[in-house]
């Protein structure tokens, strides 16, 4: 596909020649004399081009009015959508600047307006085909990355929350009211495995931010002194390896939105840094003496009790008031059993593209054994055994004898079939543990249960592996022996 350049320019001979140079190098040229042309040809459904190669001065105006009208027409107000879609446009073009009358004043207000180059007349015509250059490669990168935002906008509708269940259809509702309010945070929770992932991109690819950045991290995958410097940058020489400047990940999702996931694990005096930025928008990078004005919003996830962790003193009450405008809790599979009929299609016709395989008809016996089944998982859980069947299948028939908890074409729960006894746990609440002890008892008795495994341990106390395993370290469970006794 040829580059498609848009020359503005009134100058009859000077148009002419530009226009049947860069022709003859392969650009489809639009040529205009005015603003008020150009304009129209820059409207949706016009020539769309890479490069704007314009005048300073036209007839009609000054050609910054129109790269300012320009800008703000595809940034729009931040946080705010558009009050019709046909109102916003995605600006994938460079600019350009020829002028014979340029200011010191125009130059500083072009560059704050993002303009590629300036130029002065008369032009050296190889110069000016290798600034053309760079711009059209400039363009396609940007062009490149508006098409993956759209392929996320795309994967991410709130449609993209299945399920025909009530609890599927009243959690798909609350996304699709939240992702039209310019919501200032929004806490979701539920158990792990059941979408908090997929609602936070739901929340932000379906609101009037999908055209900002999307920041992740996860509070619990990091270390203390980490997280911090992740969370809010640093300057150089701030401590030892700080070797330049960092910006954080919440400079980084300025204009968009950041997703804390598992949230409670964040420590006390990061939940006070992190209180301030969320209230007063601004953040102060570590070793820093200014703080940076930010225009972020805040998705928070937990898979724990975080009302229950701020009566017992361990998440700040007043974060949580904060982060808790809007709540979303993702209800268990267990209780959407009926939305397995729409999740399982999905992951069956997910995978087997992976490996070119089609599945014409689901076996009937596949919806009791999976309805038989608790899932302690959730939705994590049910992907992770579709894939399972569908990758290691040796014909065109589903192999229901893969699923991990069928045995004998019959699902666990079933007649006949007893499901083990769960380990059983007591503790005295006679006022002499603390919670952190009672905590180190209840991990210990899950590894001695699942003879030291972390995951079997992990999924038992319905947490992550990685959550586990820092709990692991914190009480030195892997020193002491995982397989001694509640004391």
């Amino acid at each position: 596909m040829s580059p498609v350049l848009l020359l503005i320019e009134d100058e009859v001979l000077l148009a002419q020649e530009l226009a049947h140079h860069f022709a003859g190098l392969g650009y489809e040229v639009t040529l205009c004399a005015t603003l008020a042309d150009a304009a129209g040809a820059l409207a949706p459904g016009g020539c769309d081009p890479w490069v704007v190669l314009s005048d300073m001065t036209l007839p009609d105006g000054n050609a910054l009015d129109l790269l300012q009208a320009r800008r703000t027409l595809a940034d729009g107000q931040p946080g705010v959508a558009p009050s019709a879609p046909e109102d916003r446009i995605t600006m994938g073009e460079e600019w350009i600047f020829l002028t014979g009358y340029g200011s010191v004043r125009d130059s500083v207000r072009g560059l704050r307006l993002g303009a590629f180059e300036f130029l002065e007349k008369p032009v050296d015509l190889p110069h000016l085909d290798l600034i053309v250059q760079g711009a059209v490669r400039s363009s396609r990168a940007q062009r490149r990355l508006s098409a993956i935002d759209a392929a996320d906008d795309a994967r991410y509708p709130v449609a993209a929350f299945a399920g025909r269940s009530a609890p599927a259809r009243m959690t798909r509702d609350l996304l699709q009211r939240l992702a039209r309010v310019p919501f200032s945070a929004v806490l979701l929770e539920g158990e792990t495995g059941t979408g908090k992932g997929l609602a936070a991109r739901i929340l932000h690819h379906a609101g009037p931010r999908s055209g900002g950045p999307l920041v992740e991290i996860n509070c619990a995958a990091l270390p203390h002194e980490l997280l911090e410097s992740e969370l809010f940058g640093h300057e150089a020489g701030a401590f030892s390896g700080a070797r330049q400047l960092r910006r954080g990940l919440i400079e980084q999702a300025d204009g968009g939105t950041l997703f804390l996931d598992e949230i409670g694990e964040l420590a006390g005096d990061l939940q006070a840094k992190l209180l301030k930025v969320v209230e007063d928008r601004r953040v102060r990078r570590i070793g820093g003496s200014r703080e940076t004005a930010v225009d972020v919003r805040v998705l928070a996830a937990s898979n724990r009790d975080l009302a229950g962790r701020v009566a017992a003193g361990a998440f700040r009450s007043d974060l949580y008031h904060r982060l808790n405008t809007f709540q979303v809790t993702l209800p268990p599979l267990r209780h959407r059993l009926d939305d397995l009929q729409d999740l399982v299609p999905l992951f069956v016709a997910e995978f087997g593209a992976l490996v070119g395989r089609r599945f014409p008809a689901l076996p009937a016996a596949l919806w009791p054994a999976l309805a038989a089944h608790d899932w302690p998982g959730n939705i994590r859980e049910l992907r992770n055994v579709i894939e399972r069947c569908v990758l290691l299948a040796d014909s065109g028939q589903f192999p229901l004898h893969l699923l991990p908890f069928v045995s004998s074409g019959r699902a666990e729960g079933s007649a006949g079939q007893a499901r083990p006894a769960a380990p059983i746990l007591t503790i005295r609440l006679d006022g002499e543990r603390s919670l952190e002890q009672i905590e180190e008892d209840v991990i210990r008795a899950a590894l001695a249960a699942c003879d030291g495994n972390l995951q079997a341990a992990a999924r038992l106390l319905r947490t992550r592996r990685e959550t586990l395993r820092y709990r692991v370290q914190k009480y030195q469970l892997r020193d002491s022996g995982v397989n001694h006794a509640p004391r």
